[in-house]
């Protein structure tokens, strides 16, 4: 049984830096969705963190990290360092993503540049 998501990411899509943990269930990647989809900041962030420390090593499929960063983004929508890895994210796959990724960035700049 998973007790994280990262766990479960894991199981799921394999990590480069860890073993897969032993496991006794089916997987059906709908489930992983579902506990992505309801997951605090906290436990998205880790899952990222372990299983794409160098995001381009990542075994995470591409529309996974999009779709925990925006996520982690509905629920830190004020943090410019999560902004500016989730446009990484998005230039590292593609021009068809640039034009929110450029979003992102600018969005990043005007939170820090704004008087406090």
């Amino acid at each position: 049984m998973h007790t994280t998501l990262s766990e479960h990411a894991r199981c799921l899509y394999g990590d480069e830096f860890r073993p897969v943990p032993a496991c006794d269930r089916e997987h059906e990647e709908h489930y992983f969705v579902e506990e992505l989809t309801f997951a605090d900041a906290d436990s998205i962030l880790s899952m990222l963190r372990e299983l794409g420390p160098h995001m381009v090593e990542s075994r995470l499929p591409q529309w996974v990290r999009n779709l925990a960063y925006r996520l982690l983004l509905l629920q830190r929508p004020d943090d410019p360092t999560l902004m500016r890895e989730a446009a990484d994210s998005l230039y590292l796959h593609g021009p068809v993503w640039d034009d929110i990724a450029a979003d992102l960035r600018r969005r990043a700049d005007a939170l820090e540049a704004a008087p406090t």
